[in-house]
């Protein structure tokens, strides 16, 4: 078993700006500047965040009225409907991370801190497909959110303790 855990690279042949306005298209909807620039940040590196951060990323776009906030969140669910962002609920808020151009992956979820440390084990696909298998299952994909606490919370906690 390998102990290699680290994300592959996945190549797409649309830009994410490319892939969304393709997307707005199909839907009937106009393709704005604003919506250009939302996609263009959310894409500008990979973290999960959430809407309050992606507006602190904007607020010099928003300040200038070149991005509303309220087309920031209209926005957002576009992005998810299109496939392109996966919405989660961690810790009573709503986060948000790639899913277009971004491997399959698993996270690691640390209760404390809210910290998501991302995966990928063929050993986990291989045993998901096994399983899938058995049961004459057709697998579309998968979701696995392992809940505990990151080392350092723990150290926090036994630092505390003293």
């Amino acid at each position: 078993m390998s102990g290699d855990y680290s994300l592959p690279s996945v190549k797409v042949k649309l830009s994410p700006v490319e892939r969304f306005s393709q997307f707005l298209q199909s839907q009937g909807k106009r393709v704005t500047r604003q919506r250009q620039l939302i996609v263009e940040q959310v894409f500008s590196h990979h973290d999960h965040f959430d809407a309050d951060e992606l507006m602190g990323h904007l607020a010099e776009l928003i300040a200038e009225r070149k991005v509303s906030r309220p087309t920031v969140y209209r926005t957002l669910a576009e992005l998810v409907e299109a496939g392109m962002l996966r919405k989660m609920t961690l810790g009573g808020r709503s986060v948000f991370e790639h899913d277009y151009g971004y491997p399959r992956h698993d996270h690691l979820y640390c209760q404390v801190c809210n910290q998501l440390i991302e995966f990928h084990s063929d050993a986990l696909e291989r045993l998901r497909d096994k399983v899938a298998r058995q049961y004459k299952f057709q697998v579309l994909g998968h979701r696995m959110f392992v809940t505990g606490i990151c080392r350092d919370c723990r150290r926090r906690a036994e630092n505390e303790g003293r």
